[in-house]
């Protein structure tokens, strides 16, 4: 009996699309993982840290979109922290041979990594603090501990 109720919450909560700890783990595991590439490699490009400094939080101007409608920031904020993007003006960079465009998709790699690090992940239309990798507390501890 004390088997039953303990595999139940797991599937409920699967079942509920509720994120349990041991995905958000590697989940945040794999934006350490970006974010980590994205600076070493960006450090090899030989451009600016001053660059990286100044342009790193850019895509949280993303957020502005929910001062339109929550639905509307949720399809803005994940269009910009999606790798999809980043990913596809890193591989542009590199098929043009346009280096100049390489440390501009390496800073928003590692922007997305470390906000998934962090636990921001991407938004559902319900709110800014219902995201793929479960909701966000007002807590500071409950948004890196958990």
């Amino acid at each position: 009996m004390a088997t039953e109720s303990l595999s139940a919450k797991p599937v409920a909560a699967i079942e509920a699309g509720i994120v349990t700890a041991p995905v958000r783990n590697i989940l945040r595991i794999e934006g350490l993982a970006a974010a980590a590439l994205s600076a070493v490699l960006y450090a090899r490009t030989g451009a600016s840290w001053w660059l990286f400094a100044a342009l790193w939080l850019t895509p949280d101007l993303s957020m502005l979109g929910y001062l339109y409608r929550p639905c509307w920031g949720a399809r803005i904020y994940n269009a910009i922290h999606s790798y999809l993007a980043p990913a596809t003006l890193a591989l542009m960079a590199l098929l043009l041979r346009n280096s100049a465009l390489l440390p501009f998709a390496l800073i928003w790699i590692n922007h997305i990594g470390v906000d998934r690090l962090l636990g921001y992940g991407l938004k559902y239309p319900e709110g800014f603090k219902f995201t793929h990798l479960g909701k966000l507390s007002g807590r500071r501890s409950d948004a890196v501990a958990s």
